[in-house]
């Protein structure tokens, strides 16, 4: 490259130095140097520009092949783009629809299972207060049978001390001093029936408002335990376990056994 720019400083002093032609612009030039001058600028240009030339020449072509080409690629990309996308969505709505699916079963599964566990809870309640009704019934029974038995003793006790009252007045009717102490022997025993005969019935009310206390305490508990087993499963913090709940012990408290009354 570097004869290219020689000769072409070479060409331009020839000129410059060249005569004129008046008037006009022209000049007179040494055909020979200048002919000698190009060959060496043509030999010194390197093979690249007639490639380039060549390039120039065919870069219509290769810009159209170039269009056409990036054409084909978008509409392929853009096709696989669309395919891709397609089945991504039927990929998605499927694994939403398995999804969805799989949500329903375990809500009917969880659904079941509560009603499941209200059931049990409610059918363990009403066996509870079944049985409790049935105690309450028995102890209510015992306690009557008693305090009529109480009520009977009292009153033949009572009989008894005034018939031996009434004997004794009779018999001491003769002197009165016999008789006053006979009227305050009889009154005394009076008293003392009377008083065994209220003691009776007062261990008797007592004892049986005792088994109603107990019976009471028993089905608080078992509703309160009814409560927090329910308030379990509506809030499904944990499955409620009533077996710890529910033992034979839990109507201990119904035997007259525990209790003071006196027979």
């Amino acid at each position: 490259m570097y004869r290219v720019f020689e000769a072409l400083d070479e060409l331009v002093a020839i000129i410059e130095e060249a005569r004129g032609i008046p008037p006009t612009r022209n000049c007179i030039v040494p055909r020979g140097e200048v002919l000698e001058l190009l060959d060496d600028v043509r030999e010194a240009l390197p093979g690249e520009l007639d490639d380039a030339q060549d390039v120039l020449d065919h870069r219509d072509k290769i810009v159209t092949d170039a269009r056409v080409g990036a054409e084909t690629t978008v509409k392929t990309a853009n096709e696989q783009a669309h395919h891709t996308v397609t089945s991504a969505r039927d990929e998605a709505d499927r694994i939403l629809a398995d999804a969805k699916a799989h949500a329903d079963r375990m809500v009917a599964e969880a659904r079941a299972h509560a009603d499941h566990l209200v059931a049990s809870a409610e059918a363990e309640a009403e066996r509870v207060v079944a049985d409790g009704n049935q105690e309450y019934e028995t102890v209510t029974t015992r306690a009557r049978t008693e305090a009529d038995r109480a009520v009977a003793a009292g009153q033949a006790s009572y009989d008894r001390s005034v018939a031996d009252g009434k004997a004794e007045q009779e018999r001491l009717v003769s002197a009165t001093e016999v008789v006053r102490a006979a009227h305050a022997e009889s009154a005394r025993l009076i008293d003392t029936a009377q008083s065994d005969s209220d003691r009776l019935r007062q261990e008797c009310d007592d004892y049986v408002d005792g088994k109603l206390a107990d019976f009471e305490e028993t089905l608080h508990s078992t509703l309160r335990i009814v409560g927090r087993g329910r308030h379990q499963v509506r809030s499904g913090s944990s499955v409620p376990d009533y077996s710890s709940e529910f033992r034979p012990e839990s109507s201990a408290g119904f035997r007259p056994e525990s209790t003071g009354f006196r027979r």
